[in-house]
C-alpha cells in the first residue's frame, strides 16, 4: 500500500510491468498500488481480486537497467477510489477517483499521542535493529504524520487498508494511535517472554 507522502522503491521485473512503467514514463508518470485481497476470490484469469480504495502515487526516479527492468520511486500522492476498466493487455488498468479528507479538527491531545507512540515505536525497534530509521518530520500536519506511520510502522496489512479507507482525518490519526500501541504492547510481551 502507498499512503500519501510516503516514498515506496520498486524494482520492476516482470514484463508487463516494465511495459506499464515505460508507459507511465512517457506519459503522466502514475502509478496506483493496490491492495490484493486475500480470500476474495478472482476477476478475469489471473487477476486476484483488488481493494477499491488504492493510492496513487508519481515516479520522481527512475532507473532503467541494461536488462529492461527498472527501479523506480514512487511518491504516494493521493487516495483514490478504483473502478476497473476491461482488461487490455499486458497489464491492469483502472478510472481513479481522487478521494479529499473530510473536514476534521485535530486536538492537541490527539497530535501528541500520535507523535509519541509514534516515537516509541521507533525507539522500541531500533533498540532491537539498530539499522532500522524512521523519523518523523515535525512541520506535517496531523493527517499527513498518520499516513506515514502506516506506511512505515503498521505491520498489518488489513489494518493499513482500513487505515487508507479512513477519510475521517481525527479517526485515522485515532486510529494509527491505537494500532501503534497494541502493536508496541504485543511486541513488547513477546519480548519478555523472550527473556522469561
Amino acid at each position: 500500500m502507498l499512503f500519501p507522502g510516503a516514498l515506496m522503491p520498486l524494482h520492476v521485473f516482470e514484463p508487463r510491468y516494465r511495459q506499464m512503467t515505460r508507459d507511465a514514463l512517457d506519459t503522466h508518470r502514475i502509478l496506483v498500488v493496490s491492495q490484493i485481497l486475500p480470500g476474495a476470490g478472482e476477476g478475469p484469469p489471473g487477476h486476484p481480486a483488488i481493494a477499491n480504495v488504492a493510492g496513487v502515487g508519481a515516479i520522481v526516479e527512475a532507473q532503467e537497467l541494461p536488462d529492461g527492468r527498472f527501479n523506480i520511486l514512487l511518491e504516494g500522492r493521493a487516495r483514490v477510489h478504483l473502478t476497473e476498466l476491461p482488461f487490455v493487455p499486458p497489464y491492469r488498468r483502472a478510472r481513479g477517483e481522487l478521494l479529499e479528507d473530510k473536514p476534521g479538527e485535530i486536538s492537541d491531545i490527539d497530535q501528541h499521542s500520535l507523535i509519541a507512540v509514534a516515537n516509541a515505536f521507533t525507539a522500541f525497534v531500533q533498540a532491537r535493529d539498530p539499522s532500522f530509521n524512521f523519523t518523523l518530520p515535525p512541520s506535517l500536519p496531523s493527517p499527513r504524520i498518520a499516513d506515514l506511520c502506516a506506511h512505515h510502522l503498521i505491520l498489518d496489512a488489513k489494518e493499513r487498508q482500513t487505515i487508507l479507507e479512513t477519510l475521517d482525518p481525527v479517526a485515522r490519526v485515532r486510529l494509527v494511535s491505537e494500532s501503534l500501541a497494541l502493536q508496541l504492547a504485543m511486541l513488547k510481551r513477546e519480548n519478555r517472554n523472550t527473556l522469561n
